[in-house]
C-alpha cells in the first residue's frame, strides 16, 4: 500500500505564535512547527515515492519466488524425512521415525519396501497409506492406526499391532507369523494368501474379514475373537489354530 502523499505548506510561524494563547506552549509548537517543515519537504521528493513503489514491488517478487519455490520445499522436506527413517534403519527406538513416516504419508508419497523392522512405533498414524514390501519386524505398532493401508507382501514377523485399527488393510501375501493382533480391530481386513502362524488374534475384531484364502494358521491363538465371519472359527481350529484364553 502506497501511504505517500505530498502535504499542504506550513503556515508561517508568525501565524502559527499569533494564534497560540498560552506562551509556554511555543518550545513545543516550534518543535512541531519545523518537523511539519520536514514533512512537508519530504513529501515533495519523489524518490521517497519512488522507494514505496519499489517497496511494494519487492514484496510481490517475494510473494512469486515463496510460491515458484514451494516444490522445491516440499522435496527437501520429503528428503529429510527420508534420510531420518534411512538413518535410523534397523534400530531400536523411534529416532523421529514416527514423525517423518506420518508427513510423508500426509504428503501422499508411497511407502513402498519402506523398513522400520525393531522400531518402536506406538500410536504411529498411517491411514490409507502404501506400505507394500515394507518391512515392520519386530515392529512395535501398538494402539496404530493403520485403516485402509496397503500392506500386502510385507514382513510383519514378530510385529505388535495390539489394539491397533487395522480396518480394511490389505494383508495379502504378508508374512504375520508370530505377530501379535489381539485387540486389533481388524474389519473389513484382507488376509489372501497371508501367514498367521503363531499369530495371536486373541480379542481381535474379525468382522467382515477376507479370511477363506489365508495361508496358514496353525496355533494362532483366536481366543475370544469378536464378530468373526461364518465359518471361520471351525476352519481355524481344523487347521491347527488354538483357542489359548490365558494368552497375556
Amino acid at each position: 500500500m502506497i501511504l505517500h502523499h505530498r502535504r499542504d505548506r506550513p503556515a508561517p510561524w508568525q501565524q502559527r505564535q499569533a494564534r497560540t494563547r498560552h506562551r509556554w506552549l511555543l518550545p513545543l509548537l516550534a518543535v512541531d512547527w519545523l518537523w511539519e517543515w520536514l514533512a512537508y519537504l519530504l513529501s515533495n521528493w519523489s524518490f521517497l515515492e519512488v522507494l514505496e513503489y519499489l517497496g511494494s514491488f519487492s514484496i510481490l517478487i517475494g510473494v512469486i519466488f515463496w510460491f515458484t519455490e514451494s516444490g522445491a520445499r516440499v522435496q527437501q522436506r520429503h528428503y529429510q524425512a527420508w534420510q531420518v527413517i534411512n538413518t535410523a534403519q534397523g534400530k531400536g527406538g523411534s529416532g523421529g521415525r514416527i514423525e517423518a513416516l506420518e508427513e510423508l504419508n500426509a504428503d501422499h508419497v508411497s511407502l513402498t519396501g519402506v523398513d522400520v523392522s525393531q522400531a518402536f512405533l506406538q500410536t504411529l498414524r498411517l491411514p490409507q497409506a502404501q506400505l507394500m514390501r515394507a518391512n515392520l519386524s519386530a515392529a512395535d505398532l501398538r494402539d496404530s492406526d493403520l485403516h485402509d493401508t496397503d500392506l500386502s507382501w510385507a514382513e510383519l514377523r514378530s510385529a505388535n499391532f495390539r489394539n491397533a485399527s487395522l480396518v480394511r488393510v490389505v494383508f495379502s501375501h504378508a508374512d504375520l507369523r508370530d505377530s501379535d493382533l489381539s485387540a486389533a480391530d481388524l474389519s473389513g481386513a484382507r488376509f489372501d494368501a497371508a501367514d498367521l502362524t503363531n499369530a495371536d488374534l486373541h480379542d481381535a475384531d474379525l468382522r467382515g474379514i477376507a479370511w477363506q484364502q489365508i495361508a496358514a494358521v496353525l496355533n494362532a491363538n483366536i481366543a475370544g475373537v469378536k464378530n468373526p465371519p461364518d465359518g471361520f472359527v471351525s476352519w481355524a481350529l481344523k487347521n491347527g489354530a488354538v483357542q489359548n484364553a490365558e494368552n497375556p
